[in-house]
């Protein structure tokens, strides 16, 4: 139960008893009297098994980093910590219901780029406000986002991808996990900077998107690194290029966009845990710190760099601002691209 229905119960209380205070002033004392109750709630954290809500399926970027934390804080809370998939709709399923889950710290949002920072711009409604409804907690990673291709693609570079495309007929299609995601994003701006026409095929997520990439039934694909790279190097996907503003550490031969001559298909993808609004500083804090420590720390940086992800340990407050500065960028390219989810 969050704390303003908490108060508003104890309020009832006070007033069964007689109490004639005015309703801000009896509010207050309720409230005051619950204090030391929510601080008592907050040292004990975690007392009971904590979700994770990832908004994409199983097998993708979200998810494994999702896995990853699970297991790192379930090892220092001696507590477990559990994810759960709730995909559709570019992430914002899971987060809406974890803006409508009780601010107890019992409910965390495996938050990304989408979900938080683009998607108020392409649907007409959501069931969240990214701002409002949320308490940023860590940021997790950056993950490169790479220019994929099947392994049947002529294609060895992105100038070569681009000459191919504008000769095809019927057009080259473009898969992606969602309709606004990062890689759909990204693969907008790549057709609109190099004037193509590609015909782009959502799917609900990363690892349908790549099934169907590796059969054939779409050509090429802007993937968030961890989930292809499995694919890459085993030969069976062709990584073209990266698309931001430097080489990935996990794959240093594969040059940047902009090293290929292309330019404005930069983008930054970022990975971080999220709280419903009203969750006990407390617990924010706590959690930070300690995932935090767990990104300092070398096995938790040496599993991320082996799926391609980059820690990015900050406080609560960099990551606010980190949401809002994003927000404005992705207003712009969506108001650029025309993309829209409705």
């Amino acid at each position: 139960m969050s704390i303003i229905l908490q108060c508003r119960s104890a309020l009832a209380r006070i007033r069964s008893l007689g109490c004639r205070l005015p309703s801000a002033l009896a509010l207050a004392a309720a409230c005051a009297c619950l204090a030391p109750a929510a601080q008592a709630a907050a040292a004990d954290y975690p007392a009971k098994p904590v979700r994770i809500v990832v908004g994409f399926p199983p097998g993708g970027a979200a998810d494994m980093l999702a896995r990853l934390l699970a297991e790192k804080l379930g090892n220092v809370y001696k507590q477990s910590f559990v994810v759960e998939n709730r995909a559709g709709a570019g992430g914002t399923i899971g987060a809406g219901s974890v803006a409508r889950a009780p601010n107890d710290g019992y409910t965390l949002l495996l938050g990304v780029t989408a979900s938080q920072t683009i998607a108020p711009f392409i649907y007409k409604s959501l069931p969240y406000d990214p701002v409002k409804d949320f308490e940023p907690v860590a940021m997790l990673a950056t993950i490169p986002v790479a220019l994929v291709v099947n392994d049947e693609v002529p294609a060895k570079s992105a100038a070569q991808l681009v000459a191919l495309a504008k000769g095809a007929n019927p057009p080259m299609g473009f898969g992606s996990s969602g309709i606004g995601a990062i890689p759909h994003l990204t693969g907008e701006l790549f057709q609109k900077s190099q004037g193509l026409s590609l015909l782009h095929v959502p799917f609900k997520g990363s690892s349908p998107a790549l099934t169907e990439l590796l059969a054939g039934r779409v050509q090429m694909m802007f993937d968030h690194l961890p989930s292809s790279l499995p694919s890459i190097k085993a030969g069976k996907l062709r990584a073209i290029a990266i698309a931001g503003d430097k080489r990935a550490a996990a794959l240093p031969e594969i040059p940047t966009l902009a090293e290929e001559g292309i330019n404005g298909v930069a983008v930054r993808s970022w990975f971080g845990l999220l709280a419903p609004r009203g969750t006990p500083k407390d617990i924010v804090d706590g959690l930070n710190k300690t995932i935090n420590e767990q990104l300092a720390a070398g096995d938790a940086a040496q599993a991320m760099a082996g799926f391609g992800a980059e820690p990015a340990a900050m406080s609560p407050e960099d990551f606010a601002r980190i949401i809002r500065e994003d927000s404005r960028q992705w207003e712009e390219v969506v108001r650029d691209t025309g993309v829209t989810a409705n």
